[in-house]
């Protein structure tokens, strides 16, 4: 195995912020999105990344080749420790999310909410409540939230290469602002619908007569079958059935010639924020409509997959106060659906999104995953007489 050049760790969030996203392609989605379309569009909401890039060639375990990292989502910023009502579902539980049997009973959460590869859970938690208390952050026990999808196809899973300072690169990293997507963070050795996956983002704005409240997503994609991929209404997997992810020829092995597959397996982690006065039963709901925004793109939450959702609220500050009676905003029942609209919304763009930032990867034992064309895509939303043209 040889290592890949330092610079590759930096290039590869440059170039991440660089790239087009769907929108420029002329992918058409309905809503409207904050200023920058994405999760950091509701206030006080920063997102971190921590990528850990080497080597290539043959699979040493412990040596790599490594392709992961860590995301790190603070609901109100780095500094702020006022927990925030919570809620979460699974679609398929072949997942793991930690912390949400506590965010279940009580109703808050508190702290970030983290995203890793499967392996890496227990450092990163490990990480997290480090980090809290070197920070002096008060509390007598902690339960991070820390969610996680498997990169073993691209990366050293079993290296176990993420520490707890990649962790903390990823808590102190995190800023408002545009927010890197693709091969980032945690989303870093992902693939999404057989393309190359990883971390995307999206918001939406109701109008002012809905509320003018703001939905913000993030998703860490590695899911879904080439073949049911579906952008915009358009069957992009059927016309883009080629460009699988494949094991190339590894020269001095004895593999040859290449071996390519649509395998349907993997996960997806979605992230959803609002400043919307919610309580937890509402967030629960919130929550849930994110499998609606996986399904428009053709993810059936299969039974090898883990599709964990987690919606927390920024409005409602000092709600989690111990020592007196609090009175909170509720938003009422009957107007929720709006918000319910704008998280699948969100949800489907901000995967499109994931898949758009993301570029070409090859992995451990040669593994190639193609990044989504696009000059095809584009090519495939023309021809079913859905391409959005660049205004003259």
């Amino acid at each position: 195995m040889r290592f890949l050049p330092a610079l590759l760790l930096i290039a590869s969030s440059v170039q991440a912020q660089s790239r087009p996203r769907a929108r420029d392609l002329g992918v058409p989605f309905d809503g409207t999105p904050g200023p920058l379309n994405a999760i950091t569009d509701v206030a006080g909401v920063t997102v971190g990344h921590s990528t850990i890039i080497a080597g290539q060639g043959t699979l040493v375990v412990g040596q790599g080749p490594v392709r992961t990292g860590v995301t790190a989502i603070f609901p109100r910023g780095a500094a702020n420790g006022d927990p925030v009502f919570g809620g979460w579902f699974t679609l398929n539980g072949n997942g793991e999310m930690t912390g949400t049997t506590w965010l279940e009973e009580s109703g808050f959460l508190a702290g970030p909410v983290m995203i890793t590869n499967t392996h890496s859970v227990g450092v990163v938690r490990d990480a997290v409540i480090e980090w809290l208390v070197r920070k002096g952050f008060q509390f007598d026990w902690s339960l991070p939230i820390v969610a996680e999808t498997w990169d073993g196809s691209l990366n050293d899973i079993n290296g176990f290469h993420v520490t707890k300072q990649h962790a903390f690169a990823a808590l102190d990293s995190a800023r408002g602002g545009p927010v890197a997507e693709g091969n980032v963070g945690g989303g870093t050795g992902m693939i999404c619908n057989a393309f190359k996956g990883g971390i995307g983002t999206a918001s939406r704005r109701l109008p002012t007569d809905r509320g003018g409240y703001t939905v913000g997503v993030l998703v860490q994609c590695n899911y879904g079958s080439r073949a049911r991929l579906s952008i915009a209404g358009v069957p992009v997997g059927q016309e883009i059935p080629d460009l699988l992810p494949c094991y190339d020829s590894l020269p001095g092995t004895a593999r040859t010639g290449r071996r390519c597959a649509d395998a349907d397996k993997g996960s997806i982690i979605i992230v959803i924020a609002t400043d919307a006065p919610l309580l937890p039963h509402q967030l629960k709901r919130i929550a849930k409509r994110a499998a609606l925004g996986v399904g428009r793109l053709g993810g059936t939450g299969g039974n090898p997959s883990g599709d964990i959702f987690v919606a927390f609220s920024t409005a409602n500050p000092g709600a989690a106060k111990p020592d007196a009676n609090v009175t909170v905003t509720m938003l009422p029942n009957e107007r929720i659906s709006p918000l319910f609209e704008a998280t699948i919304q969100a949800t489907e763009e901000a995967i499109v999104n994931a898949m758009v930032a993301a570029e070409t990867m090859t992995g451990i034992n040669g593994m190639r995953v193609y990044a989504l064309p696009h000059d095809r895509l584009r090519a495939a939303l023309r021809k079913y007489n859905r391409l959005v043209e660049p205004r003259q």
